[in-house]
């Protein structure tokens, strides 16, 4: 057993500690009475606390020491003057209710992030209460229903939701309690616009898509299904997840869309995973400025944090050389796929944009899909996205970022290419992976389902 496999309870020995306080004569408030016994804390010295957590976090794997080609999450670099720039004291020292009058500073910054994010979008406006993607689709949903209501449209109860869509589109449209209706995907996974029109109708509030899509595909017929959902009555949602590799090139506005969210943390800066931080803030389109939120900037609401690191990120980048995130992303994600599709199935072998999808190896060795990203583990990087989208059986989705070298995309390539070659020649090899890691292969369920948060 290495020293860091135990807990830091099992560390505890009576007596010792890792830090002195001085002694206070200060008298409890009224009404606050000692406990009877004292918390079950370890008793630790400060070298043992200090090597335990370090060794720990030396076990994680992070975007600062190694590749995520998580399809799907953007896990891009963050640049480490964006986070001196959030960390700095004038921001937070920062009170919820403070004053307008004391905050002018962090006032502008929300007002020029507006600006930025509304010239990059082709939107009117944003709001930026919403703490996440997730949190911003529910607030698009709840303008584009108040949007319908004021109208006296009551009827309009729909929302349409490709298959290929992200799994929270069709949960936030059920929790704002409106029905939502599949829309099918050609063989070209783009969305079929015959099986679109049978679907409209005085019903519909609206459709949600991203575009690119889940599989990277670019939904070519955007302005036909823009015209479509628009002379039916309804709105287009914009999922702005997939916004990296159309920075600077294209805007959702132009497209045709009323109401959309931005993944701050995942298109601009801050790298997304881990349960946050997120922000998800919304732009409308003139018809939907009205339903905006009032204020759209309030105190207790919105990452202020994260929405600062996105600024200084546009700022750093600028109009000119915001359009290279995109592109370079783009041609990293195609250069990946024409380098292994002569090993790993590629199911639609047309231009992506930032991420792609195999549906698991050429040659069927009985290795799956959950072999290969095991095994990648042992070879330093970050799996990728797996089992998603639900199209394919054994869907491997790829997303390079454009933050990443050419270096390190061969050796993700050639990596990849011997994990195919291992499936050849010693299968059971890479139903065991991983081999070089602290932990194997964890039953995920019962982790989830039957957590153990305590010890006893």
């Amino acid at each position: 057993m290495k020293y860091y496999d135990k807990l830091i309870f099992e560390l505890s020995k009576p007596g010792r500690t890792g830090y002195s306080l001085p002694e206070t004569e200060q008298q409890l408030p009224k009404g606050i009475v000692w406990r009877e016994t004292a918390p079950a804390l370890p008793e630790v010295s400060e070298v043992d606390v200090v090597r335990h957590y370090t060794n720990l976090s030396q076990m994680n794997f992070g975007v600062d020491t190694g590749f995520y080609p998580l399809g799907s999450c953007t896990m891009k670099y963050n640049p480490k003057v964006n986070e001196e720039i959030a960390a700095m004291p004038a921001f937070t020292g920062l009170h919820p209710l403070q004053p307008a009058s004391t905050v002018k500073g962090a006032l502008e910054v929300l007002a020029g992030m507006d600006k930025a994010l509304a010239a990059i979008t082709g939107m009117k406006h944003f709001t930026f209460l919403p703490c996440a993607g997730a949190h911003g689709e529910l607030t698009g949903l709840m303008l584009m229903r108040e949007y319908h209501m004021s109208r006296g449209d009551l009827a309009r109860t729909k929302v349409i939701v490709p298959d290929s869509a992200h799994g929270t589109n069709p949960a936030s449209a059920a929790v704002c309690g409106l029905d939502i209706v599949v829309v099918k995907s050609k063989a070209d996974g783009l969305v079929d616009v015959e099986a679109l029109k049978a679907l409209l109708g005085p019903d519909v509030a609206g459709i949600m898509l991203t575009n690119p899509n889940t599989l990277g595909l670019f939904e070519r017929d955007i302005k036909e299904i823009a015209e479509l959902v628009h002379g039916c009555g309804g709105l287009l949602y914009y999922d702005g997840a997939n916004m990296n590799p159309l920075l600077g090139v294209v805007r959702p506005g132009d497209m045709g869309f009323d109401i959309m969210h931005l993944n701050l943390h995942k298109t601009f800066s801050t790298p997304h995973g881990g349960g946050g931080p997120g922000s998800g803030p919304v732009g409308v389109s003139d018809k939907v400025v009205p339903f905006l939120h009032i204020p759209h900037v309030s105190g207790f609401h919105g990452n202020f944090g994260v929405i600062l690191r996105a600024y200084a990120y546009i700022l750093m980048l600028g109009r000119e050389h915001i359009k290279l995130a995109g592109k370079l992303a783009t041609l990293g994600a195609n250069y990946i796929k024409e380098s292994l599709k002569d090993c790993y199935k590629l199911p639609i072998p047309t231009v992506c944009k930032h991420e792609f999808v195999f549906d698991g190896l050429l040659e069927d060795n009985g290795v799956s899909t959950l072999d290969v990203a095991k095994r990648l583990l042992d070879y330093g990087f970050h799996a990728p996205t797996i089992y998603f989208p639900l199209l394919f059986h054994q869907a491997i989705m790829i997303e390079p970022t454009e933050t990443e070298s050419l270096e390190t995309l061969d050796a993700f390539i050639a990596v990849m290419r011997k994990i195919a070659e291992e499936a050849k020649s010693d299968p059971e090899m890479l139903h065991a992976a991983p081999h070089n890691t602290p932990i194997g292969r964890p039953d995920e369920t019962t982790a989830a389902r039957q957590p153990v948060l305590k010890y006893d």
